[in-house]
Parts: structure tokens; C-alpha cells; sequence
């Protein structure tokens, strides 16, 4: 079950990059050809798994993640809307922004003897981006604090938890 759940989010994370297209910039420049505004990659830490990463224009976009929960031993799936709001250094070769954002994680994981949780919760993020100026990818690490409602089949772990996910990956920009 666990891996038919993890493959329907991947079709779906699919067929969402298929039907976005190209937006244009704030300006209503469109995107050049040298970088796109959709990039797909890998995240390590919590999750592991494809990180995926949407420009919605300049400053704004909309991220994601799927994978396995390596510390809370389960399947994890996020999603972001982020803010870029400060640029740390820019030079020749790359841009180091900052960015900020709010989101919603679901995470389910079984335990031994055939307990399993459901969660289902709240993310702040806050992160850096190393963006690649003559190169399509970007490499990022970013942290994220997490409030979680958790239901349980053992009554006493059911309720309000909090979590924290940290993640380090790289994208490639179609």
C-alpha cells in the first residue's frame, strides 16, 4: 500500500508539471530557454526522496517533496508556497537567495506489530538557494518547523505533535 500511495503522488507531481507550461515573469517577460520555471530533483534529509520546484514568477513559487522519512520512519509528502524576499550575494556565476514560506505535510507511517500513524500538519519553511546563473539547477538546504495533528491506532499517541524536517537537495530546470 505504502508503495501505490508513493507512486500516485509521483503521477500526480507528473501530470501537475505537464499542464503548468512556462509562466511569464513579473515584468511579462517570458522565461528564457536557457533556465525554465519548473525544476525536478532530489531532497536528502527528511524526506528523501524527489523535491520539485515551480516559479511562479520572480519572487514567488510553489515546492514539494515525496519520499521516505528516514529519522520518522515512514512516507512523507509536502508542499510549499515560498517567498524569495532577500538576495544574501549575487555574482557572475550564481545568486544566494533567501527564502520563506507556509505549507502542509502528510505523513503516514506503520509501526511494529501493525500499529501505523497518520499525520497530517502545518509547515513554516525558511531556507538558502544556490542558483546557478549559465547552469539550469539550483542546489538548496532548508528547514522547516512542523505542527501535526496525529492520529494513532494506540489512543495515547494520538493528538497534537511537532516536528522538524531538515533537507538538502538540488534540482535540475526545464
Amino acid at each position: 500500500m505504502a508503495l501505490r500511495w508513493l507512486c500516485s503522488t509521483i503521477a500526480a507531481v507528473s501530470w501537475l508539471v505537464a499542464a503548468s507550461g512556462q509562466p511569464a515573469w513579473a515584468d511579462g517577460t517570458s522565461i528564457g530557454a536557457e533556465k525554465g520555471a519548473f525544476g525536478l530533483g532530489l531532497i536528502l534529509g527528511e524526506p528523501t526522496g524527489i523535491s520539485a520546484k515551480l516559479y511562479l514568477d520572480d519572487s514567488t513559487a510553489v515546492d514539494g517533496a515525496a519520499g521516505v522519512a528516514i529519522i520518522g520512519g515512514g512516507l512523507h509528502v509536502h508542499g510549499d508556497y515560498l517567498w524569495h524576499p532577500w538576495v544574501l550575494e549575487e555574482r557572475d556565476m550564481f545568486v544566494l537567495p533567501a527564502y520563506v514560506g507556509v505549507g502542509g505535510r502528510l505523513f503516514q507511517r506503520d509501526r511494529s506489530g501493525g500499529d501505523s500513524d497518520f499525520h497530517i500538519g502545518a509547515r513554516a519553511v525558511g531556507g538558502m538557494l544556490f542558483d546557478f546563473k549559465e547552469l539550469p539547477l539550483d542546489v538548496f538546504v532548508e528547514i522547516a518547523g512542523v505542527v501535526d495533528y496525529v492520529f494513532s491506532d494506540i489512543a495515547e499517541d494520538e493528538g497534537i505533535g511537532l516536528a522538524l524536517n531538515l533537507g538538502v537537495g538540488a534540482r535540475y530546470y526545464f
